[in-house]
């Protein structure tokens, strides 16, 4: 019987006005989500608050069954260490270290080992030991996602993980990603603003007018 890895009930919250209203979800292992929808919809900051980085103003967000702001700082710590990937449109990357360093550095706090065969799926595999500042935007942001999944996450948020990449590295990074959560019964949760990419996650939502619409 398959896990409920992601739980969210009744989600709202607004920063000066409302962005999303009443939301929930679920998502089972091995499955994955697409959300889009315009810039300022609230997709990111949903995805924020399936993250544990951002509390809503009411609902509750279940991961792994434990009811996230309900714990500990240093409970929620272990979960970002262990059990949840997070991929920002942001490289977040130590710019002085090569790409083998910057995914080194948290698989050593995740305590797994460097996975060679990741790097060839996400054809970096020949320039991981060059420093970041080397590197083309579309390889720093596959040195992102290889940091990411090295650690083996079983939840992966990813906020517009191909938005700056060609339609070829986008639909490779889609492969890998896809690949994953087949392979580590994970979920993947995706904000995104190309419905291409949106339509290869189990189930494709719009965010729109405070509500989830569902697309498939």
């Amino acid at each position: 019987m398959s896990q409920i890895l992601i739980e969210a009930n009744s989600l709202s919250h607004s920063f000066d006005y409302p962005l999303y209203s009443d939301i929930s979800l679920s998502l089972d292992e091995g499955q994955s989500i697409a959300i889009v929808g315009r810039s300022g919809s609230g997709k990111s900051t949903l995805l924020h608050t399936l993250a544990t980085f951002l509390e809503p103003d009411s609902g509750t967000v279940k991961l792994f069954g434990r009811d996230i702001y309900s714990l500990e700082i240093d409970e929620i710590e272990l979960l970002r260490r262990h059990e949840i990937g997070i991929i920002f449109q942001t490289h977040y990357l130590f710019k002085g270290m090569t790409g083998r360093e910057n995914i080194n550095i948290a698989s050593l706090l995740a305590d797994e080992p460097l996975d060679s065969n990741l790097l060839k799926q996400l054809e970096i595999e020949d320039v991981i030991d060059q420093k970041i500042g080397d590197l083309s935007g579309g390889q720093q942001q596959r040195v992102s996602i290889a940091r990411v999944l090295n650690k083996q996450p079983k939840i992966i948020f990813a906020d517009e993980p191909t938005g700056n990449l060609d339609s070829e590295t986008a639909t490779l990074v889609m492969d890998v990603l896809l690949d994953y959560i087949e392979k580590n019964t994970a979920v993947l949760f995706l904000v995104t603003h190309d419905d291409v990419i949106a339509r290869r996650c189990d189930f494709h939502y719009r965010l729109e007018d405070q509500s989830l619409i569902k697309i498939k």
